[in-house]
């Protein structure tokens, strides 16, 4: 079992506050399921599973219809496949597969994703709303926007527009987007199961300096929001600083409002006070994963609504 002690003292030491249990440190240590999302922008979701089934043991994610964990070799990568190539397919995360659903889009809609490199839940959305409408697909870095160009193309999105700004430039388009997702830079402690690079380079003034900055983002993100549309907040990540702390400093100084995600995934009890913090009672709506949960990264997303 990982000893999270001897890599990064820093990191054992903060974790043992969210969760100390032998079940969080045993996940953790444990290589990640992999899965996938079928592309029904590309084939009919019967057709590509059929297909899938004579080469693949595959298994329902129960939360997404679309998603799949798939039994592969591993020294195979599903990301080489023909079919990943062709854009049938998306190797996605299966925790990441719900923003999106969340999200709850329609045909028609005009949806911001703000910080959307490399682009699974982007071509996911874009799926949802059956290539009609418009998304504008956003992010900071232009090296990974090649990445997102790639993708939105291999699964035949037609209704991306990309473009390169901070997200925080999106508060001056006001009332704007019918929906807007914000799957925010964090810490990506969710991702250590992955690779432990991410738990090697853990720094908490990190975790710091990426909660001011989160707090900035979900303030543009609800600014740009139309009322009555829904904004989905998410990290993979479990810090309540870059988590609980953020959807409360947007329900302090703003009218949003908390839904609850009602979807088949088993969840943890998101923190209603941490580190010396008093959060909302209505964080309590959001979902929080930890990775013994369901044997997925660690993730978290908030659902939130502005008045009509």
């Amino acid at each position: 079992m990982i000893d999270f002690e001897e890599i990064n003292p820093e990191f054992a030491r903060r974790y043992r506050l969210i969760d100390d249990s032998y079940e969080f440190s045993e996940f953790m240590s444990k290589p990640l399921r992999p899965s996938i999302r079928v592309n029904t922008l590309k084939g009919s979701l019967e057709d590509i599973v059929s297909l899938l089934s004579e080469k693949y043991k595959i298994e329902p994610v129960p939360w997404c219809r679309e998603g799949f964990f798939i039994d592969i070799d591993e020294d195979s990568s599903i990301g080489t496949s023909i079919e990943h190539q062709l854009g049938l397919i998306f190797s996605q995360e299966a925790s990441s597969m719900i923003p999106p659903v969340v999200l709850d889009v329609k045909p028609g809609m005009l949806v911001l994703d703000m910080a959307a490199a490399p682009g699974a839940k982007t071509t996911q959305i874009a799926q949802y709303m059956q290539n009609e409408g418009c998304i504008i697909a956003n992010d900071v870095k232009v090296g990974r926007l090649n990445i997102l160009i790639s993708n939105l193309q291999r699964c035949g999105v037609l209704i991306a527009r990309v473009t390169m700004m901070d997200g925080r430039s999106f508060r001056k388009y006001e009332n704007t987007f019918d929906a807007v997702l914000l799957d925010a830079p964090c810490s990506n402690a969710g991702m250590i199961r992955k690779n432990y690079k991410y738990l090697k380079i853990w720094r908490l003034k990190d975790v710091e300096s990426l909660s001011r900055l989160q707090k900035q983002l979900i303030m543009a993100a609800y600014a740009a929001l139309k009322p009555g549309g829904v904004l989905v907040y998410s990290t993979c990540t479990l810090d309540p600083a870059e988590n609980e702390d953020v959807v409360d400093h947007l329900l302090a100084n703003t009218d949003a409002r908390l839904e609850e995600i009602d979807l088949p995934v088993k969840r943890h009890k998101p923190f209603t006070s941490f580190d010396g913090k008093e959060f909302s009672s209505e964080v309590k709506k959001c979902l929080r994963i930890h990775p013994q949960d369901n044997d997925t990264e660690g993730f978290f997303v908030a659902k939130i609504v502005k008045e009509a």
